[in-house]
């Protein structure tokens, strides 16, 4: 129960970092001083943040043609949609965690 609710925060954590800096990437180009780079608002998405990221660009309407980037964070979003997906189906789920756990040793 704590690790889920720690796993829980964290997550709201990276969500809410990662909207943050796309308000402050889409800001700064505004005012033309210096940028986050697409790699670390990238980084945020793949680490749990994308529904921030996507919510981010939306609302502040960063980045949403920019190619290759605008289609890199929707690959994104749709592989941790597709794994969320497969961990509620428990024989995909036991498959995942023998493969994650196959790659900790």
């Amino acid at each position: 129960m704590v690790l889920s609710l720690g796993f829980f925060g964290l997550a709201i954590l990276v969500n809410l970092l990662a909207f943050a800096l796309f308000g402050l990437d889409k800001r700064r180009a505004r005012r033309r001083q210096w940028r986050v780079p697409e790699r670390n608002l990238l980084t945020l998405a793949v680490l749990g943040g994308s529904v921030g990221a996507k919510i981010g660009q939306r609302v502040f309407r960063h980045k949403t043609s920019k190619q290759p980037f605008a289609g890199i964070l929707n690959a994104i979003c749709l592989m941790q949609v597709v794994a969320a997906v497969a961990m509620m189906i428990p024989t995909s789920r036991e498959w995942i965690l023998s493969g994650v756990s196959f790659l900790s040793r």
